[in-house]
């Protein structure tokens, strides 16, 4: 392989398979779907994709409940379509990563089918098991992302399992080392058939404490949604015994041990916990755990110059030799075209501006689909609900089928996404944003998403250099990427009202053949207007 650390500095376009292309008529995206928008996919500039899970699944959880983790789901396609999508992307020089949700199963996989059924069977301590309390509570306090206790009765056994998700998710106990040993098969099944790395699901949740210790309740003015409702009671507590468990760490030393038996892959890790920014630079510390730590620190609401900065200031004063993934939307929370406006409607200038921030910060990137088209969050009715975490939530969380509606390709019916009717409904602000119609306009957010992709690729500071920060008020972001003697300057004005900023650094050449630099400099003042970006090299 030419370049084994492709993945530093990579653009990853994340694809979520039930929503990006059908092409059986069924009204959920499949694999097919992807083969086929590989040449679109090709022209964004991006690196890789990271494909969402496809596995076999009852779909409670919507593939994250995976059932059999060595085949595909018949709505998605077969084996012979994923051999097929590998083959056609490498020869695009597209990379592909996949998820694997390790830390849970599907109730209905097999392994506990048979765990469930006593507590001396073969696999019997397969996942984590405990006896209720004496007056036949639940064996401690935890409680589970999507509301409730995290333990769930089972009369077979007589004893409670536990379930950091849905109750249909069943936590593995990695505390087996025959559960550690399958799981690594799994991933390794996966990597003979040539993915070129791992997203790795909720990777921090594996281990949990073996003495069951109660967490600590967390003071109210301290209860911060990431992913979820604030008035969700998983946010009542400090989360320190059901996840993110010292002996974790010597599984992620596994996972690189096995992928180091095949050059040039990657393992990216999602992380969620009490400091998710520590638990990055330790999962990615050392050289010989995961590659890159992925977080929910950009997913928030806040959306200002000093949240950004210190976000990305703090993780790198403790990833000293780890590498960071930034993201600012996926599959899990409201589209940052609407959770970054000040009304919640898109702004197509601060749709551009964003692509330009995210692809300049330093570290890998995630965009997910319809990030380039500036698609906000759609507004789903109660009725069309799919997700059981929105659901159980109704009305003052309206879960993640917002950001999961239909891709829009065209004017067609069901923007081109399906013949049938979609397993989520099409947005009609979205049809708006098509990428047919967006192809054709030379000022599309689409377009400057291709613009702005393609040149970042010339820069190698904007891949792989240093970061510094630069002092300005809000709401304007600055730093400065350097890398081999050369520094490129990047300003962003986050709101929508001109900024005036005086330079401390002369710029040598100002990058204006990007239509991103909007910013005009007289003297040494720079004027950036409303969502305004400037680039310069010095």
């Amino acid at each position: 392989m030419a370049n084994p650390q492709w993945w530093k500095g990579a653009v990853i376009y994340q694809i979520y398979p039930r929503s990006f292309q059908d092409t059986n008529g069924d009204g959920i995206g499949d694999l097919r779907g992807i083969i086929n928008r590989l040449d679109y996919i090709n022209d964004l500039g991006v690196d890789a994709v990271w494909i969402s899970p496809f596995f076999k699944s009852p779909m409670k959880d919507f593939g994250y409940d995976i059932s059999d983790y060595r085949d595909i789901d018949p709505i998605f396609g077969n084996l012979n379509d994923f051999d097929e999508l590998i083959a056609e992307a490498h020869k695009r020089d597209i990379k592909i990563i996949i998820d694997q949700v390790l830390s849970h199963t599907s109730d209905q996989h097999p392994w506990f089918v048979q765990s469930r059924q006593s507590q001396d069977n073969e696999m019997s301590d397969w996942y984590v098991w405990a006896d209720a309390n004496e007056d036949g509570t639940q064996p401690n306090n935890w409680l589970s992302i999507f509301g409730g206790p995290a333990w769930q009765w089972e009369p077979r056994r007589g004893q409670y399992y536990l379930h950091n998700f849905l109750t249909e998710q069943p936590d593995l106990n990695f505390h087996n080392p025959d559960v550690r040993k399958a799981v690594l098969d799994n991933v390794e099944f996966w990597l003979k058939k040539g993915v070129d790395g791992f997203r790795l699901d909720a990777i921090n949740f594996c281990y949990h404490d073996a003495q069951l210790r109660d967490n600590p309740a967390k003071p109210k003015e301290k209860r911060q949604g990431r992913g979820f409702s604030e008035d969700n009671p998983y946010a009542f507590q400090y989360h320190y015994y059901n996840n993110t468990q010292p002996e974790n760490l010597e599984f992620m030393r596994d996972i690189r041990a096995l992928l180091d038996k095949y050059p040039g892959t990657v393992a990216l890790g999602e992380i969620s916990s009490e400091d998710s920014l520590a638990t990055m630079a330790e999962y990615t510390s050392g050289g010989d755990k995961l590659h890159m730590g992925y977080s929910f620190e950009l997913l928030t609401n806040d959306y200002s110059s000093e949240y950004i900065r210190t976000t990305v200031e703090t993780l790198e004063s403790r990833m000293l030799e780890g590498w960071p993934c930034w993201a600012f939307s996926n599959h899990d929370v409201e589209r940052v075209a609407s959770r970054w406006s000040s009304d919640n409607q898109v702004k197509p200038l601060q749709v551009k501006m964003l692509t330009a921030l995210l692809g300049s910060l330093r570290g890998s990137v995630c965009m997910y689909q319809g990030e380039e088209l500036g698609l906000g969050e759609a507004s789903v009715a109660f009725e069309d609900l799919q997700d059981p975490y929105g659901i159980t939530f109704w009305p003052n969380f309206k879960g993640r089928d917002g950001c999961r509606t239909p891709m829009p390709w065209s004017q067609q019916d069901n923007a081109g996404f399906s013949d049938a009717k979609p397993w989520l409904p099409v947005s009609d602000t979205h049809t708006q944003r098509n990428v047919t119609s967006q192809l054709a306009d030379a000022n599309s957010t689409l377009k400057a998403y291709q613009e702005f992709m393609q040149w970042r690729r010339t820069q190698p500071s904007l891949i792989e250099g240093d970061i510094r920060f630069i002092d300005t008020p809000e709401p304007v972001l600055a730093f400065e990427r350097s890398h081999q003697g050369e520094t490129v300057l990047c300003y962003f004005n986050l709101s929508e009202s001109a900024a005036e900023i005086a330079l401390h650094s002369t710029p040598n050449v100002i990058l204006d053949s990007l239509s991103h630099v909007t910013g005009s400099l007289e003297g040494n003042t720079l004027t950036l207007p409303g969502f305004g970006c400037w680039f310069a090299t010095i």
